[in-house]
């Protein structure tokens, strides 16, 4: 199931944004719906509930299993992939209800960003965006350089708290190198936000609003 912020007047493409670990797509529907454009749909899905080895194996909502936030730290491959999967499972569905996938922007925020990227790297359909923020790449290793196929010249807005102590910003920067390896750099926008810790701020909530409004401009018939 998902928190979803309907659209003002007919939708005429969505806004897809997975929230982090622990939490569910509730609070971030809120705060979309403080920017959101009319003809926009938000979908902001809850992960389900997993024992996460970073909390000692505690149960919680989670898009796959972490196991540390180190550099070297191993991954659960077999979780992000399917939970990349079950992405691609609700582009589908928005397909079918009407909006093309390319007025489809993906997003996230800590591990939900970290999907979001790693499933429109992976994606065969054409995505308007993504929208990553305080996270890092995941599987960064298995991706190929440059990219090939239609998401090559795909924008991403990535942004990180420059005081976050959950997910270092160092995670977030190279993340952006490898972005620019494998996508148009032109098309990469790195923001960084002073003494703003592992959360959001209004600035960047606005930087958001700005580059979603960009992306998916209304139709006019």
């Amino acid at each position: 199931m998902a928190a979803i912020v309907p659209a003002v007047c007919k939708a005429t493409a969505a806004v897809i944004f997975l929230h982090g670990l622990g939490d569910t797509g509730h609070g971030w529907a809120q705060a979309l719906a403080a920017i959101r454009t009319p003809h926009v749909k938000y979908i902001c899905p809850h992960a389900p509930v997993m024992p996460v080895t970073l909390n000692m194996g505690m149960a919680m909502p989670s898009w796959f299993d972490i196991i540390g936030l180190r550099l070297d730290e191993e991954e659960d491959e077999r979780g992000i992939k399917r939970a990349a999967e079950s992405i691609r499972a609700l582009i589908q569905q928005e397909e079918k209800s009407g909006i093309p996938s390319h007025r489809i922007v993906l997003g996230g925020f800590s591990q939900g960003g970290a999907l979001s990227l790693y499933s429109a790297l992976t994606e065969r359909r054409t995505l308007a965006g993504v929208v990553a923020l305080s996270c890092w790449l995941p599987l960064s290793n298995s991706l190929s350089q440059p990219l090939m196929g239609c998401n090559k010249d795909m924008p991403v807005l990535q942004c990180h708290g420059e005081a976050d102590p959950v997910v270092p910003p160092i995670l977030g920067s190279l993340a952006v190198e490898k972005l620019k390896a494998m996508l148009n750099p032109s098309n990469i926008t790195f923001k960084t936000y002073p003494g703003i810790p592992h959360s959001a701020c209004p600035e960047e909530m606005m930087d958001i609003k700005e580059f979603i409004e960009k992306l998916l401009p209304p139709i006019h018939h």
